[in-house]
């Protein structure tokens, strides 16, 4: 699975990064070296102007964990952070937005956790690990996003609409897959673009985007215990432990 990330970036980086036609400067999200379920995360999609009809490259902030458009509750949105690639097109939770609203969420790296037994001196912990591209540039993670509605307000009211979105995850490689039996789906450039056209909905055709993680190695290091708890943050999290 993939609980939490990092996503130091600027928004006017990966305006850049990920050629995006559109962002509101008002909506701003703080850098962020422990992304946990539920925070807001910045995603790109392709969407279709409402005026114009015309396609457009957005950069927007989604809270993470998928609500389906037919919930009751947003609840369940903390218990939808990611989606299996062997599944994802089948599931009621997310085979619409499978086939309809396909985005990217954009990640400096991601944590996994090994555990730890207890010795003499110390309890029994987790330790985390921080996976990374080899070569530091950033992961484009596959994603799916929804829309869900707020029953108890106006349909008219904005805030009655939640956006929400998910990661897809499939068999770790490489040093991941040291650490974890699962990681992240990061897309190459040229599935990116496929992925997120929405006129692309033939459920084999895009499940055949999903087939291998993005090209090249990952690197695996142990990192800071503070990243256990989501309430720190901070590029210190990335140091290593004070005992390796």
């Amino acid at each position: 699975m993939c609980g939490r990330y990092v996503s130091s970036r600027k928004p006017e980086d990966l305006v850049e990064l990920f050629e995006v036609d559109r962002w509101n400067p008002e909506q701003l999200l703080a850098p962020s070296w422990n992304v946990a379920p539920t925070d807001d995360v910045w995603a790109v999609v392709d969407r279709a102007d409402r005026e114009t009809g015309e396609l457009r490259r957005e950069l927007l902030p989604l809270r993470w964990g998928l609500v389906p458009s037919w919930a009751k509750s947003p609840e369940v949105g903390a218990r939808m952070i990611n989606a299996r690639v062997e599944t994802v097109h089948e599931k009621p939770a997310f085979r619409s937005a499978f086939a309809k609203r396909r985005c990217l969420l954009p990640a400096d790296g991601f944590y996994e956790w090994t555990p730890v037994a207890a010795t003499a001196g110390r309890k029994a912990y987790k330790q985390p690990w921080y996976i990374t591209p080899e070569g530091g540039e950033p992961m484009a993670m596959a994603g799916l996003y929804e829309y869900w509605r707020d029953p108890a307000k106006d349909r008219d009211d904005p805030e009655s609409w939640w956006l929400t979105c998910t990661i897809i995850t499939t068999e770790a490689t490489d040093a991941a897959g040291r650490v974890h039996p699962r990681m992240p789906l990061a897309l190459t450039r040229e599935h990116a673009e496929a992925w997120l056209d929405p006129s692309h909905q033939d459920p084999d055709e895009l499940r055949a985007l999903l087939s291998t993680p993005a090209d090249g190695r990952l690197a695996a290091r142990m990192v800071n215990l503070a990243v256990n708890n989501v309430r720190n943050n901070g590029p210190q999290l990335l140091d290593p432990p004070p005992e390796s």
